[in-house]
């Protein structure tokens, strides 16, 4: 059995890979952000899994916009990094699971989710800024393999916040009946509230993404209940990213124990933030 033991929600701003790449975390602008990921990063360091689950979206860099699948799940041996027009990132390359990645294809069909396969895929800054958020310094290769599962949060119609929390709860039966002894940790990643254009732009609600952020762990079927209108219209048209941290929430048990959160206005016009659970304690369970 593929044992999920931690997850982690995450922005994903482009600016936050740029800032580590150029050495800038201690400028004042950074500063509040990279030393709120520090108990995160430090717990998660005692706890390296197998792989690493990594959701996010492609940004017109592996995908063509002509063809977006709702949901695409990686199968390869490697994943490179893209270069997103600047060069690409000074970070390595990905290590795949391919025998995990077929198991939980097949699973997923099996179990209603018509999931397109990418057999070759280049990774952008979705996946790679929030492997960097987990672990900054990963030298030659990151410490885990990794698997990613892209979602269309681009154009319309995009997959329902509920259909998104539906599929992780198939990603974590999928991954129960895994055979092999391996240990998951789960990317949600995204958000939080922003606008990038039209007459909204630089919309950032603080209110919705605290409740968000207290929701996805206390109630994420109230959070999977509400539209795209009601993503689009509370947290930015970008903001419905936010439907990611629901596959990865779906993903865990019932019960989870926060270790560790932060939320951080602005990172590049994004209201940022991070939220660690802990699969393995239930949050009745957790220190007091």
């Amino acid at each position: 059995m593929a044992e999920v033991i931690w997850g982690l929600a995450t922005s994903h701003v482009p600016s936050i890979g740029a800032a580590m790449d150029g050495g800038r975390t201690r400028d004042p602008y950074w500063k509040p952000l990279f030393d709120g990921y520090r108990p995160a990063r430090e717990w998660m360091a005692g706890r390296t899994p197998d792989v690493a689950l990594v959701i996010y979206n492609d940004h017109a860099n592996a995908l063509d916009l002509d063809v977006v699948p709702t949901f695409a799940l990686g199968t390869a041996e490697t994943y490179p990094v893209a270069d997103e027009g600047f060069g690409r990132r000074p970070v390595p390359d990905l290590r795949g699971a391919p025998d995990l990645s077929l198991h939980l294809l097949e699973s997923l069909v099996d179990d209603g989710f018509d999931m397109t396969a990418l057999q070759g895929l280049e990774v952008d800054h979705g996946c790679t800024v929030p492997l960097s958020v987990y672990c900054p310094d990963p030298g030659e290769s990151w410490p885990c393999a990794v698997i990613p599962l892209l979602v269309n949060v681009i154009q319309y119609p995009q997959p329902t916040a509920a259909r998104c929390y539906a599929l992780g709860k198939a990603l974590g039966r999928a991954l129960r009946s895994y055979p092999g002894d391996t240990t998951v940790a789960v990317f949600g990643t995204g958000g939080m509230s922003h606008q990038l254009a039209g007459s909204r732009a630089g919309f950032i609600n603080p209110e919705f993404d605290r409740m968000f952020l207290e929701e996805i762990q206390t109630d994420p079927e109230h959070l999977a209940g509400l539209s795209r209108a009601d993503y689009v219209r509370r947290a930015g048209s970008e903001g419905f990213e936010l439907v990611m941290w629901l596959i990865m929430r779906g993903a865990l048990a019932d019960e989870i124990h926060r270790v560790h959160d932060v939320y951080h206005v602005p990172a590049s016009n994004t209201a940022a933030a991070l939220a660690l659970f802990d699969n393995l304690t239930p949050a009745t369970d957790r220190p007091r």
